[in-house]
């Protein structure tokens, strides 16, 4: 390509030129280098490759043991209706991951985060009122107010809340 094309394919995209492109990208870059989005890409990595452990422990460990009652091969579990297969055995195998899974992130993942949630996070007592409304104009007076500022009505006492 020449010189005079070049200029011209560059007048073509207008005042922003060539880079106008790759300015774009400048913006996409941010989004995808963004934390948040690096940790749920890791997140989603680890989690089907700890799925893959857990379906190779349910399919070689527990259903072999839960066969031992009955069944022995759950995967082989078919019905057969009308031509089509039905495969029983590869569901119940899920649900069995799906549980396993389920119950491995919550007391290890879930519980022991919320217990040092708990730990760390300071619990405060919720303030005492320092206002109540006017039952009369239903405006906010100072809880020790014996006068409405607002309607001058005559207030009853205050029923202060006792600590206990």
């Amino acid at each position: 390509m020449d010189r005079n094309n070049l200029v011209s394919s560059a007048r073509g995209l207008g005042a922003r030129g060539l880079h106008a492109g790759f300015n774009e990208l400048g913006g996409f870059r941010k989004f995808i280098l963004r934390g948040n989005v690096v940790d749920l890409a890791v997140g989603i990595v680890i989690g089907a490759a700890f799925t893959a452990v857990v379906s190779a422990v349910v399919s070689g460990i527990f259903t072999p043991l839960i066969g031992l009652f009955g069944v022995t091969d759950f995967s082989n579990l078919t019905s057969h209706l009308r031509g089509n297969d039905f495969k029983w055995g590869a569901v119940i195998n899920a649900l069995i991951t799906f549980l396993i899974t389920s119950a491995v992130v919550y007391f290890f993942v879930v519980r022991p985060m919320n217990a040092l949630q708990d730990r760390f996070t300071p619990h405060h007592e919720p303030a005492a009122p320092t206002t109540r409304d006017c039952p009369f104009c239903l405006s906010t007076v100072p809880l020790k107010a014996t006068r409405c500022a607002y309607c001058t009505a005559q207030l009853p006492p205050a029923e202060v809340p006792t600590v206990g």
